[in-house]
């Protein structure tokens, strides 16, 4: 027979076999006799396979879910008995068949099936890590290593080949087998150094016109006078009077040059107004106003404590956490200033520039910014003006819908009448035929009151038999209760002689006296007395160290406050100048040119509103006398 037809009647048999309700050996002997077509060699491979998968299922369900568990979705389940028998020759035939018969047996399946399981059973890295440790599980690692890894191991190389062999039958070739991941190595990263600003060129100085007028004076003296000139025997003075002013223009260019280089970008920081800054002066008057509300009803305080007082009161945790603070900031500034002291650089200049190229940063972002939010106004007016269109367009359509629909109601108010009239006739005549209905009612009230009189029979008798037994039950209560009262009033004859030195005689290991009891009680609370006094003089103590390091930090922090003012003064400076920047995006062409822009979107939006709302006033006086006209046909009809 073919290996197909005996590995496909392995798997029929494993689908018919039922573990919970059947017995191996009586299944096995039953599958015996109906394979009786197959030959005594083949019926035993058969029988063979089928005892060792049942037998063997745990080891190779291992396996199995595995492979399901990587390949979902490729696979189904009706084929999870094939992959079961398949993995059994692979771990305890192999050997016996051989390759060249396991070869067969696989050329004879589902090729792509089975270069699916092999490739992924005979992997090395599978069998080593998730399959060997699940058959741990189940036995002992050493046995699961010498008895299955290894052998497998063994086979790897030859399968290969198998494998090779029926990817060339599938048309692909050899599979590319996969290269290893390469980790990235990290660099470490090279910081330049940022190239000097180069200092602007100054410049040129103008010709001065005293240069000139001695050039041209000159001239007109050579050629006037024939004979020597005057000057040819004293020194001009014109030349000294140069010298003197190329050395003034030399100071005032040097001195405009290191202000353009101290003070960068003041172009773009224009100076306000004497109209806003007086306006800016009232503002802050109005709140300095405002801040001395109480000033007429306090006396003030010497100048020593103002300086140590602190003007919020602050509890115990905030007092230790800004302590902390100022702490660790003042070590930070003790190790700068160690650092510094042994050669290292101070990156003053550098923040300076990065500072100022920030502010450079922040003006065109500003800028950009401004840009966009008029850029997204306009397109916002564009949108509703084109959703105005659109509405004008639907309710002219509107308007044509609204007079077909008045045609289409004076249609039906005509059909209704005619309906009414036709209505009105037919309820006379079942009127007409309604006459003799008199005597059918009156017999159906006479049956309604003859059930009704046998329903209130019977329920009368049913609540006459739960009355009597009610009152059985509470006459029984009652007995009970007179028992209980007669047992509680009988005397019961008490003698009490207790001696406070005598034991209970419960024959207890722990067991004392009354008066021991009290002693030993007294003795409790005489400790607990002392343990609590030690425990209060603890905490005075504890109480007294605290407050004394709450002072030492309220100084610390009084101190740092005020370091802390003058720097939020510098930051205010600062914050104006940033308050200048804005006010120069705000006059740049670009965004005045997008400002214009939208008010004419604007005024063109509102000039379409104007001329809609007109014409909704002259389309509510159409409606009435549309009305009028269907109501007054009605009536006439």
């Amino acid at each position: 027979m073919n290996y197909k037809d005996l590995i496909n009647e392995v798997t029929r048999l494993l689908d018919e076999f039922q573990e919970d309700k059947q017995c191996i050996d009586n299944f096995t002997q039953d599958a015996a006799k109906d394979l009786k077509n197959f030959s005594s060699a083949d019926q035993k491979f058969i029988i063979d396979t089928l005892y060792g998968c049942i037998t063997r299922k745990k080891l190779l369900d291992v396996v199995v879910n595995i492979f399901y568990i990587h390949h979902e979705k490729y696979l189904f389940r009706v084929d999870r008995n094939l992959f079961i028998v398949v993995c059994y020759l692979a771990m305890f035939h192999l050997d016996v068949l051989g390759l060249e018969h396991f070869s067969r047996i696989i050329k004879s399946l589902d090729i792509s099936k089975m270069h699916k399981f092999l490739s992924f059973f005979f992997n090395v890295s599978n069998l080593t890590t998730h399959i060997q440790r699940e058959w741990s599980h189940i036995y002992d690692a050493a046995v699961v290593d010498n008895n299955w890894i290894t052998p497998l191991l063994r086979w790897c190389s030859e399968i290969e080949a198998l494998l090779d062999q029926l990817a060339k039958k599938m048309g692909r070739g050899c599979l590319p087998k996969k290269s290893p991941r390469k980790n990235t190595e990290p660099r470490e990263f090279d910081l330049t150094q940022p190239k000097a600003r180069p200092l602007p060129a100054p410049e040129v100085i103008p010709q001065q016109e005293s240069q000139v007028k001695f050039k041209q004076a000159s001239i007109k003296i050579n050629t006037c006078n024939n004979g020597v000139p005057v000057t040819t025997h004293r020194s001009p003075k014109e030349s000294e009077i140069l010298d003197e002013m190329r050395l003034r223009n030399r100071q005032e260019a040097l001195k405009v040059l290191n202000e353009a280089n101290s003070q960068q970008f003041r172009c773009a920081n224009p100076q306000k107004s004497e109209k806003t800054q007086n306006v800016i002066s009232q503002i802050l008057q109005s709140r300095d106003a405002e801040l001395k509300f109480d000033q007429l009803y306090t006396s003030g305080s010497p100048a020593s404590q103002k300086t140590n007082s602190l003007p919020v009161r602050l509890n115990t945790t905030a007092i230790l956490r800004e302590g902390a603070l100022y702490n660790r900031q003042l070590e930070e500034a003790l190790q700068r200033f160690e650092r510094l002291s042994q050669g290292a650089s101070e990156p003053s200049a550098f923040l300076q520039w990065q500072k100022e190229m920030k502010e450079k940063d922040l003006q065109e972002e500003l800028a950009e910014l401004e840009r966009r939010r008029l850029e997204g106004r306009i397109s916002h007016e564009e949108a509703v003006l084109a959703r105005e269109r659109v509405l004008e367009r639907n309710h002219h359509k509107a308007q044509q819908t609204k007079e077909e629909t008045a045609q289409l109601m004076r249609k039906y108010a005509e059909k209704r009448m005619k309906e009414e009239k036709e209505m009105r006739e037919l309820v006379q005549q079942v009127a007409d035929g309604h006459k003799n209905s008199k005597a059918a009612k009156d017999k159906l009230q006479e049956i309604k009151q003859r059930i009704v009189k046998e329903v209130s029979e019977q329920s009368r008798e049913l609540l006459s038999q739960a009355l009597e037994e009610a009152q059985a039950e509470l006459s029984r209560k009652m007995e009970l209760i007179r028992q209980i009262r007669a047992f509680e009033s009988v005397s019961l004859i008490r003698q009490n002689f207790v001696d406070d030195t005598e034991t209970a005689g419960h024959d207890l290991l722990c067991e004392m006296s009354v008066a021991e009891l009290r002693e030993r009680l007294a003795l409790l609370r005489e400790t607990e007395q002392c343990e609590l006094e030690d425990r209060r003089q603890h905490i005075f103590q504890e109480k007294q160290l605290k407050e004394q390091l709450l002072l030492e930090q309220l100084d610390n922090i009084a101190l740092r406050r005020s370091l802390a003012e003058h720097a939020a003064s510098r930051s205010q400076e600062e914050k104006r100048m940033r308050g200048e920047l804005r006010e120069a995006v705000r006059r740049d062409e670009r965004v005045l040119a997008l400002q214009k822009t939208l008010e004419q979107k604007q005024q063109e939006r509102q000039k379409k509103k104007t001329e809609k709302n007109s014409m909704k006033k002259n389309e509510q006086v159409l409606p009435l006398t549309v009305k009028t006209s269907l109501n007054k046909k009605v009536r006439r009809d």
